[in-house]
């Protein structure tokens, strides 16, 4: 149940490790800077933002992913090249962490691309998304791989079948096309459009690890800020407990999450680094190793970790 018979991808971007058997490894954390309605930003049009703000919510990531052992890196959301740019060279000034580029027309996207191999930060990004609208995948998927990118997200969606089942057709269908790039790492992202939704997600990334053995993962945020958006005054108070709450329940069957605005750093960490333990030990329990190197188990639990050793030595 909590292991699979196929040979699982564990890719790595920058210095994060994504992928693996269930409880291997914590789920790479997704975090948005930039998005609309950030209140760090001034301007959208001139790329303008509170860069003392922006640099603070960046360095408390890094510390929650110390605090909890469990992996991150950033999305940085733009509509324009010019404000890409901007976000790409004020980022990589403050910290060495993985970074991914947030677009949705491919158009912009590309030119983001293009902007990332000029700085020579291949190895360091990761390229979200290609996805089933996409006007041109194949002249976009030959263009990412002239430009030496590394790391993909490839988003998975069928308008025919809403169902987990539709996800791995959509897949099958674009996988072909997307494997042309020689990419080091392809993520499956199995796009969330509600809240109650999001089981189909879950589904759908079990369904693909078992067939395919890729990386998957999708954005709980998407459900539960759409969510909040819908909710009355009296039911946006349970917004923080919902929002961390879905992604503990996602991280037992992710190997990425998008958590959205970083605002919601400091309960999604938590939560994730409480759920993969769990996970880890459900997996123990049904004879998987114990999880090695900087885990949350490993770091939060020593003394249970330690406990499940010497039961087991006893045995």
């Amino acid at each position: 149940m909590f292991r699979y018979d196929r040979t699982q991808k564990v890719c790595t971007i920058g210095t994060v490790k994504v992928g693996g058997q269930p409880g291997e490894r914590a789920p790479l954390l997704i975090g948005n800077m930039f998005q609309k309605g950030d209140l760090i930003l001034e301007s959208r049009k001139e790329a303008r933002f509170d860069r003392k703000a922006a640099e603070e919510r960046i360095h408390e990531v890094e510390r929650f992913s110390r605090e909890t052992a469990v992996p991150c890196l950033i999305a940085m959301v733009a509509n324009t090249e010019e404000e890409i740019e901007t976000y790409i060279d004020f980022f990589t000034s403050v910290t060495d962490m993985p970074f991914a580029i947030d677009i949705w027309q491919q158009k912009t996207r590309l030119a983001a691309a293009r902007y990332v191999a000029e700085r020579s930060f291949q190895a360091r990004v990761l390229y979200n998304s290609i996805t089933p609208w996409d006007e041109d995948i194949e002249g976009q998927v030959s263009e990412l791989r002239e430009l030496g990118i590394k790391h993909v997200v490839v988003q998975v969606f069928d308008v025919e079948d809403k169902r987990p089942t539709g996800r791995v057709t959509s897949l099958k269908r674009l996988l072909p096309l997307v494997e042309k790039g020689n990419f080091e790492s392809i993520l499956i992202d199995t796009a969330v459009m509600n809240l109650p939704a999001t089981a189909f997600s879950l589904v759908a990334n079990h369904l693909i690890k078992k067939e395919f053995g890729l990386p998957v993962g999708f954005a709980p945020s998407n459900g539960t800020y759409m969510w909040r958006k819908t909710a009355g005054e009296q039911e946006k108070k349970q917004f923080p407990a919902i929002d961390a709450g879905v992604h503990a329940i996602c991280a037992l069957a992710s190997d990425f999450l998008f958590y959205g605005p970083l605002t919601g750093t400091s309960r999604v960490f938590p939560a994730v680094a409480a759920a993969t333990s769990m996970m880890a030990t459900a997996a123990y329990a049904e004879d998987s190793p114990l999880p090695v190197g900087n885990h949350p188990l490993n770091l939060l639990f020593p003394d249970v970790v330690k406990q499940f050793s010497e039961e087991k030595g006893e045995r």
